[in-house]
């Protein structure tokens, strides 16, 4: 079965609309200001109004206060929200959408390392991305698709981290994820996303059908 697939760090209702018109199924929008994909709150708002209803609305955080991801919640109207920061798993109990938290794994951690980090997030959905010094995401670099496998085989896990058309194929078919996550694979630039390089994304996935 062809995984779930969501466009992240949409900036602009074009690149969204372009998105969900490929198939994508969600739409990320990313509140950290430092992120050359960050949006604020009314921006968001003015483009998920403009999304099919059916079209999950999630929003990437890193280290934010509980009561700022609940305003942004009801100002945008989020579906989802995603922890990508160094957050406790107590900051994803009592929110009110549901949470995934991104792991970042590099390249050397084992699988028993990747399931002690995993294991006190167990409410949450995984989103396995690639760890790179300073960052929270949207590096470009390919993350650790063996920890990530064996994640994929006892919890619901989205993959991120360096995914592209040409290299997508082949983790979906070595991970087996639920669901996958792109940004920078779509993008001419830091923030700028390519209608050409999402309808050449989709068109990998839709062969994978």
């Amino acid at each position: 079965m062809t995984p779930r697939w969501k466009v992240c760090g949409v900036v602009d209702a074009g690149v969204a609309r372009d998105a969900v018109d490929a198939g994508a199924d969600a739409i990320g929008f990313v509140f950290y200001p430092p992120s050359p994909r960050a949006v604020t709150a009314e921006q968001a708002a003015a483009i998920a109004a403009e999304l099919p209803r059916e079209t999950w609305r999630m929003g990437v955080f890193v280290d934010a206060p509980r009561d700022e991801i609940e305003r942004t919640i009801d100002t945008v109207g989020l579906d989802f929200v995603q922890l990508s920061g160094d957050e406790r798993p107590a900051a994803a109990e009592g929110l009110s959408r549901h949470a995934f938290k991104a792991l970042r794994l590099d390249s050397d951690t084992t699988v028993e390392e990747a399931r002690e980090l995993a294991a006190p997030f167990a409410s949450c959905t995984l989103l396995v991305d690639t760890a790179v010094a300073g960052e929270y995401g949207g590096t470009g670099r390919k993350a650790n698709w063996g920890a990530a496998a064996a994640l994929a085989r006892d919890h619901r896990l989205m993959l991120a981290g360096g995914l592209t058309a040409d290299n997508v194929a082949e983790a979906i078919a070595t991970v087996e994820p639920w669901a996958i996550d792109v940004s920078s694979g779509l993008e001419t630039k830091p923030g700028r996303k390519s209608s050409r390089l999402i309808q050449e994304f989709a068109a990998v996935l839709e062969l994978l059908r």
